[in-house]
């Protein structure tokens, strides 16, 4: 049974030494490795997706617990290992720049083109919904997608917020995915905050529908809301009771002119209207207030959030990394997966097991 609770995940500068994180790549490149190999690709796509054995394989290979880093470290250290080692599964995009190049990435990898073009189009959409359908005051600077030849996939991504100087990681899984904008995440890891817009939330599926509804109808009317009735502060404290639900909500010409486009465009779903080209947070913010305004949808606002030391931390928290250590654990793995005896196997069953019940019990509620 998997625990639940709240990680932290702060932001901090700087990045795992160059030894460290050679070490890393090594170490979880074997975990990888013996997982695809006694389980196979699809339960390795669901370990990754799960928050809390995510977080467990971060602390396993070195990385601090509660630092923003460890997600990016170790999608960068799983990605170089896939890279050097043809074990049937591939991450396109990282961190900064390479999150940008996902696409390519994804591309470069010579896959029937069916395949390909589905695992852009689950990119550049899970993308845009944490970044702009999740508004949460979090802005993605980091997307990883794990992915077979067959087009499984599991996307680990992260946004910061400057404000606070925190992380948040979110988690899919495409075997589990039924829409992709109702209640579509495998976890989201981070601080709970107040006030969150989550447009993917299943209580806000009213206000998705009517959203697309009146793009599709007439954008006028939308403004004709904002510029007149949501200025009247009396009337909009004594409507919401809570003057939260109207900031940000000033449409400029730019946001007229990429509404009109929405409404030119006729988008058939809510997935559709979210990969327009320019609806952002405030956009999709500003439908959804006015199909609560003018049709009675009551918005919720309620965080996604659901979760909040074997080797040490790379700070030294919760004390140094043992190099000889580690060094031991990566051979004793590399000797195991590459053994052919059964009595071995059996024994690095009953270890693995140990050590997995070791990894989630050390990760607080």
């Amino acid at each position: 049974m998997f625990k639940s609770g709240q990680a932290n995940l702060p932001l901090h500068p700087g990045k795992a030494p160059r030894w460290l994180f050679k070490r890393m790549v090594e170490l979880s490149g074997r975990i990888a490795e013996l997982i695809i190999d006694e389980y196979g690709h699809a339960e390795f796509l669901r370990r990754i997706s799960n928050p809390l054995f995510f977080q467990s394989l971060g602390c396993v290979i070195g990385f601090d617990w509660h630092s923003s880093g460890l997600t990016t470290t170790t999608c960068a250290a799983l990605k170089q290992y896939l890279l050097d080692n043809d074990l049937g599964l591939h991450v396109a995009g990282g961190k900064g720049k390479l999150a940008l190049n996902t696409l390519q990435d994804i591309d470069g990898f010579g896959l029937p083109a069916r395949v390909s073009d589905n695992l852009s189009y689950a990119s550049r959409l899970i993308a845009k919904i944490d970044n702009s359908a999740v508004q949460d005051g979090y802005s993605l600077y980091h997307h990883s997608i794990f992915f077979d030849s067959h087009g499984n996939y599991a996307v680990v991504q992260q946004g910061l917020c400057n404000k606070n100087g925190y992380a948040r990681r979110y988690h899919w899984l495409s075997f589990d995915i039924k829409d992709f904008v109702n209640e579509p995440h495998e976890g989201v890891c981070g601080t709970i905050e107040r006030d969150v817009l989550d447009l993917t939330n299943s209580h806000n599926h009213k206000a998705r529908k009517l959203s697309v509804d009146m793009i599709n109808d007439n954008p006028e009317r939308i403004y004709k809301y904002f510029e007149g009735q949501l200025r009247i502060t009396g009337y909009v404290d004594a409507t919401f009771k809570r003057d939260h639900y109207i900031r940000g909500i000033d449409l400029n010409k730019k946001d007229k002119e990429i509404l009109n486009r929405a409404y030119e465009l006729q988008p058939r779903n809510y997935e559709e209207l979210v990969l327009i080209k320019g609806m952002g947070p405030k956009k999709l913010r500003a439908l959804a207030l006015a199909a609560d305004l003018v049709y009675g949808a009551e918005l919720t606002w309620k965080d996604p959030v659901k979760y909040s030391f074997a080797h040490g931390g790379k700070d030294g928290i919760p004390y140094p990394v043992d190099r000889k250590l580690y060094d031991d654990t990566v051979s004793f793995m590399d000797d195991v997966l590459h053994s052919s005896d059964l009595f071995e196997r059996n024994e690095l069953r009953r270890k693995m097991k140990f050590v997995r019940e070791m990894m989630f019990n050390g990760v607080s509620d």
